[in-house]
């Protein structure tokens, strides 16, 4: 048995769902709980096949109800849990992840966008951005990441364990179908290698010593009987989030600096943003892309001192306004023109998003 399942940095070629499990694996990860649903399905089957090589866990759950909170459990022992979704399931496991808000519970979750509603499809869309920043109730005190290749996906699932376990707020590595079905090349490696320490775990049940006597009682509640001690409790959870959101924000920019169009995209379909840029700008048309990493906290001030000197932005997102509701609620007060392109459930392309600039040149 290898001490390690990574030695080092190598190139491979893989799904992006292999890329999840192996992820997961560098990560330190101690088990997975999950129930199967395309397009997520083989990140268990490969974290199944991977991980009694090296001593980790998998339980396969009656749904993913049962996923979503013996996750939770699992996290609140102590160990490095994390479970996979898509669709259906993202809606199932909306409980369990609200628990996981009020409770501080640092579970991972990686999420495999396809398109809705209800079953709809099994392919690929970006129509979970809203539930999955928002999903449930309460005030969705949470952090998600949206990647947008398999280097992406790799980086992100290991420092989702540690923004997870740093910060204490469930953690969202938001992929999508056509990341999770296609393969393309990428590096896997070590964290160590990368200088990247993996945050140390500890359980909140079963800990030495009584309650009260040898150590403080653990508060462990996601239900509170009055008005006044659930204020008091969300207003901490604000606090908090508030305090951590700059440090955990993150985002990038494409020829921004004199851009007159900024193209605004996250996810995969920012791959076709910063082509058509490319492209544009070797045509001397002055555009740019912004791209949040993270949707949730979102990167607001970034995009709105970039919004206020463009004359116009184009949200671009394969959903129908999901992605551009933050963008508006981020930049509100500006009086810059937005245009909306919306495919929900259907890949946008670097060729249509030039053609679309042009027209409306």
């Amino acid at each position: 048995m290898a001490e390690k399942p990574i030695q080092g940095e190598k190139r491979v070629f893989m799904t992006g769902n292999e890329v999840a499990a192996w992820a997961a694996l560098a990560a330190e990860a101690d088990i997975m709980y999950g129930y199967p649903i395309t397009p997520q399905n083989e990140i268990m089957h490969y974290w199944t096949r991977l991980s009694p090589k090296f001593d980790r866990g998998f339980l396969q759950t009656e749904d993913e109800i049962s996923a979503g909170f013996t996750t939770c459990g699992g996290v609140l022992s102590g160990k490095r849990a994390f479970t996979a979704t898509a669709g259906p399931g993202n809606t199932l496991m909306q409980e369990s992840m609200t628990m996981a808000e009020m409770m501080r519970i640092p579970l991972v979750c990686v999420v495999q966008q396809r398109g809705g509603p209800s079953t709809a499809t099994v392919i690929y869309s970006q129509q979970e951005a809203t539930m999955t920043c928002y999903g449930g109730n309460g005030e969705g005190f949470r952090i998600v990441y949206s990647t947008s290749t398999h280097q992406e996906l790799y980086d992100y699932v290991i420092k989702g364990f540690n923004t997870a376990w740093t910060y204490r707020f469930p953690t969202f590595v938001l992929g999508d179908g056509y990341q999770a079905k296609m393969r393309e090349s990428l590096h896997i490696y070590d964290p160590a290698t990368k200088g990247i320490n993996m945050v140390a775990t500890e359980p909140s049940l079963g800990l030495e010593g009584t309650p009260g006597v040898d150590r403080d009682p653990q508060h462990l509640r996601n239900t509170y009987n009055t008005e006044e001690e659930l204020y008091e409790v969300v207003s901490e959870l604000v606090a908090d989030y508030e305090k951590a959101a700059p440090e955990i924000v993150e985002y990038q920019t494409f020829d921004t600096d004199d851009a007159e169009i900024v193209i605004v995209a996250h996810g995969i379909v920012t791959r076709a943003a910063q082509a058509a840029v490319k492209e544009l700008r070797e045509e001397g048309i002055k555009v740019g892309h912004f791209r949040p990493i993270t949707l949730r906290p979102f990167p607001a001030n970034e995009l709105k001192e970039i919004a206020s000197k463009a004359k116009k932005l184009i949200v671009m997102e394969s959903a129908q306004g999901q992605f551009d509701r933050m963008v508006k609620h981020a930049i509100y007060g500006l009086t810059t023109p937005i245009e909306d392109y919306f495919k929900p459930g259907m890949g946008i392309t670097s060729e249509e998003i030039v053609e679309y600039v042009k027209k409306g040149m």
